[in-house]
């Protein structure tokens, strides 16, 4: 018998094909058999059979393809000895800083702040030019005199003058009588007060004080004897009056 030609091997394209046929020869027997099959499920049987190729043909078109499946490979790490160990004494990489904002300069110090405190004691107030020192009040003079004589008192006056130009507001009038025995009384133009013997007159407020080339006036009475009663000394301001008589 002669030798049966051997059969082309089916490949799984093929094999896919008549299985697709198959089922879409079968799906129309049963859909055209039965009288009761509505159109809808025509139309559902077409795509499920449609579908059914175009898988098929996908399946074909990537098994006749077949570089397009090739997974891709990745490149395998290199070895230590493609890289290399750096030699001994190699110093290593230090992480960097961040790098961080420059730092803002303090703004410097105010004139104000910076200077020096001035000096106690000493003024700061500028002298202005032309001006002078207030003047000096000239020394008072005094002037004593009697007024009258009675039987055992007499009435005393003491004027106060100022030859200068500025008021004096203070002055102290001393009159030194011959015996504590005798007293002051009736002081117009100041108060009187007593030590001993010695009386003391001051200026009586503002009414007191001397206006530059003018006078006050003071009067007492002295009570105790009209004869041997003179005062035996009068100092203004330690300036000795003048009128005394002894």
């Amino acid at each position: 018998m002669p030798a049966t030609p051997p059969q082309p091997r089916r490949t799984v394209a093929i094999i896919l094909l008549d299985r697709v046929v198959a089922l879409a020869t079968a799906t129309r027997r049963v859909l055209t058999g039965r009288d009761d099959v509505s159109r809808a499920t025509w139309v559902a049987a077409i795509a499920a059979v449609g579908v059914l190729v175009l898988t098929a043909v996908a399946v074909i078109g990537l098994l006749r393809t077949p570089e397009k499946l090739t997974p891709v490979t990745l490149d395998a790490p290199p070895s230590l000895d493609q890289v290399g160990t750096p030699p001994p004494g190699t110093p290593r990489a230090q992480a960097q800083p961040a790098a961080s904002s420059p730092a803002v300069p303090a703004p410097p110090p105010s004139a104000s702040a910076t200077a020096a405190p001035p000096t106690v004691g000493t003024s700061t107030r500028p002298t202005p030019t032309g001006a002078s020192a207030s003047p000096t009040p000239a020394a008072l003079n005094a002037d004593f005199s009697i007024a009258d004589n009675a039987l055992l008192s007499y009435g005393a006056a003491v004027t106060i003058s100022n030859p200068g130009t500025v008021s004096v507001p203070q002055w102290t009038l001393t009159v030194t009588l011959p015996r504590e025995t005798l007293r002051v009384s009736a002081v117009e133009g100041a108060r009187a007060s007593r030590d001993g013997a010695v009386w003391t007159f001051v200026p009586d407020g503002s009414a007191g004080q001397v206006p530059g080339s003018a006078s006050v006036r003071v009067t007492f009475r002295v009570n105790g004897s009209s004869t041997g009663a003179a005062p035996e000394a009068c100092a203004i301001d330690g300036t000795a009056c003048t009128g005394l008589t002894h």
